[in-house]
C-alpha cells in the first residue's frame, strides 16, 4: 500500500462524487459571489467587470483550479506539504505554501465580519425589525449596526463557533454540511431572480450588468476582476488544494473544475440580477460597495408579498453558504496545523478559530471606534481585503501555476488529471498551456497595469 493512500485513509475522504462537487462548489459559492461580485461590479462597470471576470475565469481560473486539484490530491496533504512532496527541491516552495495560508488567515479576519452581519439580518427579519419605509431606513439602520462596538462582535462569535464546531468534526462533517445546504442555497436564489425581474426597471439594472462600457476596462478593473475570480473561486490560498487531497482516485478532476467554475460564474450572475433591478428601481447607487446587499436586498423584501418570511428565509442561507466557504479557509489552516505542525485537531481547530476570531473583531471595529486607525489609507477591514484579494491570491496563483506548469513533472500532470489513464481529459492541453504562459503572463501584466508601468 502506497504512502499516499495510507495518509488519505488517515485524514479521510469525501466519499461521493455529489459530496465533491458540494464541497468544492460550497468552498467557491458564498459571500463572494452574492456580496462581492455585486458591489464590485457596480464600482467597476456593471458589464465591463463581469466580462472581464468571466474571461479570467475561463483562461485561468479554471486552469488554475486544474492545478490545485492535482497538486492536492497527487499529494494527500496540505498545501505546503504539497509544495514540499512534489517539488525536486521542496523546501524552496514551501514559502508559497506559508504565502497562502496567510491569505486564508486574512481572509478569515473580514469574512467573518460580513457573515456576522449576514446572522444579524436574519435576526432581525425573523422579529420584523428588517420591515422599514424607506431605502435611507436601511441605509441608516446598517451603519447604526456596523459602527456599533459590541452588536457585531456578538454575531462574530456565534459565527465562529458555529465554524469550530463543524470542523471539529474533519472531512465527513464538511461533506455532509455541502450537501445540505447547497442545494437549497440555489433554489432560493431563483426564487429570487424570477421576482426581481419582474421589477419596474429591471431592464436598466440587466442593462448595466450585460452590456459592458469598454471605456471602464482599465488596470483597476482588470485587478479587481482577477483578484474576484481568484476569492471567489477560492484559488490562491491553498484551499482548493487541500479540499482536492479529500478527493478519491476516481474523481475527475477536469470535469470537477469546469463544474464548480461555471457554477460559481451562475451564482454571481443570479446575485446581479437580483441586486441590480433593485439598486435601479428603488434609487440606491450601485457604487455603494460593500454594504451594497445589506442596503438593497431588504428593500426588495420589503415589497415582496411575505417579504418578512422570504427576507428571513434568504439569509439563513445567506449564512449556511458563508459557513461552507469559511470552513474550506478554515480547513487551510487546520490541515497546517496538524500535519506540518503535530498538533491534534481539536488543538488546531481551537487556535485557528482563535485567530479568525480576533482578527474579525479588529476588521469589525474598523467600522466604528477604529475608523481613523488607517495604513495605505485603508480601514483595517479594507487593508485585509485588498491585501488578500487582490495580492496574496493572484499570486498565490501565480505561484501555483509556475510550480504545476514548469516544476512539477509533466506525466504527474497527465495521470492525475486522466486518473492514470483511465478516462480522457479534453482540457489537458489548455490546462498546461494555461498554467505555462497564459496564467502567469495575465497576471502579471494585470499587476503592472494597476501600479501604472503599463
Amino acid at each position: 500500500m502506497s504512502k499516499n493512500i495510507v495518509a488519505s485513509e488517515h485524514r479521510g475522504l469525501f466519499t461521493t462524487r455529489m459530496g465533491v462537487l458540494a464541497a468544492t462548489v460550497g468552498s467557491a459559492v458564498g459571500l463572494g459571489n452574492i456580496w462581492r461580485f455585486p458591489y464590485e461590479a457596480g464600482v467597476h462597470g456593471g458589464g465591463a467587470f463581469m466580462f472581464c471576470n468571466l474571461v479570467f475565469t475561463l483562461l485561468i481560473g479554471i486552469p488554475v483550479l486544474c492545478a490545485e486539484f492535482t497538486a492536492g490530491r497527487g499529494s494527500r496533504s496540505n498545501i505546503i506539504g504539497a509544495y514540499r512532496k512534489l517539488a525536486p527541491s521542496g523546501r524552496r516552495w514551501a514559502g508559497a505554501g506559508y504565502m497562502a495560508v496567510l491569505s486564508a488567515v486574512l481572509i478569515l479576519g473580514f469574512y467573518s465580519v460580513v457573515a456576522g452581519w449576514t446572522v444579524e439580518y436574519f435576526a432581525r427579519s425573523a422579529t420584523g425589525a428588517l420591515d422599514l419605509p424607506s431605502q435611507q431606513h436601511y441605509h441608516d439602520m446598517f451603519d447604526e449596526f456596523s459602527s456599533s462596538t459590541w452588536k457585531p462582535l456578538i454575531w462574530i462569535v456565534i459565527f465562529v463557533a458555529a465554524n469550530l464546531v463543524i470542523l471539529l468534526k474533519g472531512a465527513k462533517g464538511i461533506e455532509r454540511m455541502s450537501n445540505l445546504l447547497m442545494p437549497a442555497l440555489f433554489l432560493i436564489l431563483i426564487v429570487f431572480c424570477i421576482n426581481s425581474l419582474t421589477l419596474d426597471k429591471a431592464g436598466e439594472g440587466l442593462y448595466f450588468l450585460f452590456h459592458p462600457d469598454w471605456s471602464m476596462i482599465n488596470g483597476p478593473t482588470m485587478l479587481a476582476a482577477l483578484g474576484q475570480s481568484f476569492f471567489s473561486l477560492s484559488l490562491g490560498m491553498g484551499c482548493m488544494t487541500t479540499y482536492a487531497s479529500y478527493f478519491s482516485d476516481d474523481t475527475n478532476l477536469g470535469r470537477s473544475a469546469i463544474t464548480t467554475a461555471l457554477l460559481d460564474i451562475f451564482v454571481a450572475i443570479m446575485a446581479g440580477i437580483i441586486i441590480f433591478p433593485a439598486v435601479f428601481t428603488f434609487g440606491g447607487s450601485v457604487a455603494a460597495g460593500p454594504k451594497l446587499v445589506f442596503e438593497v436586498l431588504p428593500g426588495i423584501f420589503h415589497n415582496l408579498t411575505w417579504g418578512p418570511l422570504w427576507s428571513t428565509l434568504f439569509f439563513f442561507l445567506l449564512i449556511l453558504a458563508s459557513l461552507t466557504s469559511t470552513i474550506s479557509m478554515h480547513e487551510i489552516v487546520i490541515t497546517f496545523l496538524t500535519e506540518e505542525r503535530g498538533m491534534s485537531r481539536r488543538a488546531a481547530t481551537i487556535l485557528d478559530c482563535s485567530v479568525t476570531l480576533t482578527l474579525a473583531i479588529v476588521c469589525s471595529l474598523s467600522f466604528g471606534v477604529l475608523s481613523d486607525l488607517k495604513l495605505f489609507g485603508l480601514t483595517i477591514f479594507n487593508l485585509l481585503d485588498f491585501a488578500s484579494s487582490n495580492i496574496l491570491m493572484p499570486l498565490g496563483g501565480l505561484l501555483i501555476s509556475i510550480f504545476v506548469g514548469y516544476v512539477v513533472d509533466r506525466k504527474f500532470i497527465r495521470d492525475q488529471m486522466t486518473n492514470h489513464g483511465h478516462i480522457t481529459c479534453h482540457i489537458l492541453r489548455l490546462t498546461v498551456f494555461s498554467l505555462r504562459y497564459l496564467a502567469p503572463g495575465a497576471i502579471i501584466l494585470v499587476f503592472l497595469n494597476s501600479i501604472g508601468l503599463l
